[in-house]
């Protein structure tokens, strides 16, 4: 299938047809689409041409396109939507977790309505164990199609239910063995398992080396074992160790992209999950807490200058270089804490390495000052500023950047100690901390080097 590229004549050619009612030719256009690119030509549609194109396409398209939508268009479509269709146009067809996954973003009454209307009782009992755990750990992530076998079957009992289970999946990424009890005992090769005389039993072939989570282990902890081994499924396992479920790189892909969207809007000063389409109201409540806590530096920042309001109406000139020290401070605490962060979320940062990763940093810090504290120094001193006010500017200016590298590599540290995302201390937190702090370093070193050369 060629790459799709949605143009503004595809879509009003689309809704031209839709307008005619001319349903074998927009079927005719929707065939050459993946369901991606269905889910991108719902987003420039209204509800009602949306809902008559997906009533045309085939069930398995339609429950495919489902899981495309973004979360807030997806409540939107399902809202407009009878639940008896809801549950027999693509419930029935998804994988127990996509389908968990949409019904978790129903309230309860409308969730038990489309569950009742299902035809197959035990997808439907599948999709109410995985509505039970969290979200961000392995049970939210597992689904519960997969091939099982039993160590004590023989290798023709075991292709003969291999065939009857794959009739239901889509793809096959492992065969896992279990004992009599469901207990997770291995993998079977599928190339062992042609080479291998029929008379054999799978105890005798199975490879026992495998990698195993509990449903309550936390997702990221999930991403960070198949980003590690390299995997492209785990198994799930529950207290007892049966089998209950697996995971595959796509559900981990997904739950990835997630966390970078949250981590990078806690970084903008943005505290809950928001999309583009929300209301107002709920864009203003994300973003107010950083901005009154930004609002709240900014004053403690001018509290902090008018306790040297002598020291600014004797030397004005002192004003020239603040907005340098402030925004340099800022700068490089972000820089270190981006870079600690990034190492805590990919799981890079090894045990105990706090005093290694501060000293490392400290390091760091110390070079960046002397090179940015010289360039400020040779700069004032050639366009002759007052003696006073270019030591100051450059002693204030290396002894900024040193704390505030050291202070945003701590925080994030310190954060992940107390169990509280490390993605807040990228953003306004760490800025109108060092902003405040550096004001106050500035003003201080300004005092003493007026004393001493004026």
């Amino acid at each position: 299938m060629a790459k799709f590229t949605l143009t503004r004549v595809y879509v009003d050619e689309i809704i031209g047809l839709i307008e005619l009612k001319e349903e074998k030719k927009i079927l005719t256009k929707l065939d050459e689409l993946h369901p991606a690119d269905i889910a991108e030509l719902f987003r420039e549609l209204d509800l009602e041409q949306a809902k008559f194109v997906y009533l045309l396409v085939d069930d398995e398209t339609a429950a495919d396109v489902i899981t495309e939508l973004e979360e807030d268009e997806r409540k939107r479509f399902l809202g407009a939507l009878p639940s008896e269709v809801i549950a027999k146009r693509f419930i029935d067809k998804m994988d127990s977790d996509d389908a968990a996954d949409v019904l978790g973003e129903m309230d309860d009454d409308r969730q038990q309505e489309v569950l009742s209307h299902m035809d197959d009782v035990k997808s439907a009992g599948d999709i109410v164990d995985l509505l039970n755990y969290d979200e961000d750990t392995a049970g939210g992530l597992m689904a519960k199609e997969f091939i099982k076998v039993k160590e004590s079957w023989n290798l023709t009992t075991c292709l003969r239910s291999m065939r009857r289970q794959g009739e239901e999946m889509d793809e096959v990424y492992y065969v896992y063995v279990v004992d009599n009890d469901g207990v997770l005992k291995g993998t079977l090769s599928l190339k062992r398992l042609l080479l291998t005389p029929e008379t054999q039993t799978v105890k005798d072939i199975y490879n026992d080396d495998l990698i195993s989570v509990k449903t309550d282990v936390a997702a990221e902890e999930v991403s960070t074992i198949m980003e590690k081994y390299d995997l492209v499924a785990l198994p799930v396992i529950d207290s007892i160790g049966r089998l209950v479920g697996r995971i595959t790189i796509d559900d981990v892909v997904d739950f990835i992209r997630e966390e970078a969207e949250k981590d990078y809007q806690l970084a903008s000063g943005i505290t809950d999950d928001v999309e583009t389409s929300d209301s107002v109201w709920v864009h203003t409540r994300a973003r107010m807490p950083w901005l009154l806590i930004g609002m709240l530096g900014g004053v403690l920042s001018s509290r902090v200058v008018s306790g040297f309001v002598e020291l600014m109406d004797s030397h004005p000139e002192l004003a020239i270089f603040m907005g340098l020290i402030g925004a340099m401070g800022g700068n490089i605490g972000m820089q270190s804490s981006a870079i600690i962060v990034q190492s805590l979320a990919s799981g890079s940062m090894g045990l105990d390495t706090t005093w290694g990763k501060l000293f490392k940093e400290l390091g760091i810090a110390l070079l960046n000052a002397s090179i940015l504290s010289a360039i400020i120094l040779a700069y004032n001193l050639i366009i002759g500023e007052d003696i006073a006010l270019t030591y100051t500017v450059s002693v204030a200016l290396f002894s900024v950047i040193v704390f505030a590298s050291l202070f945003g590599t701590f925080i994030p540290l310190f954060m992940k100690r107390l169990n509280i995302d490390p993605a807040v201390a990228t953003g306004p937190f760490v800025t109108t901390l060092n902003d405040i702090i550096g004001m106050f370093v500035y003003l201080t070193i300004a005092t003493i080097c007026y004393n001493i050369f004026v």
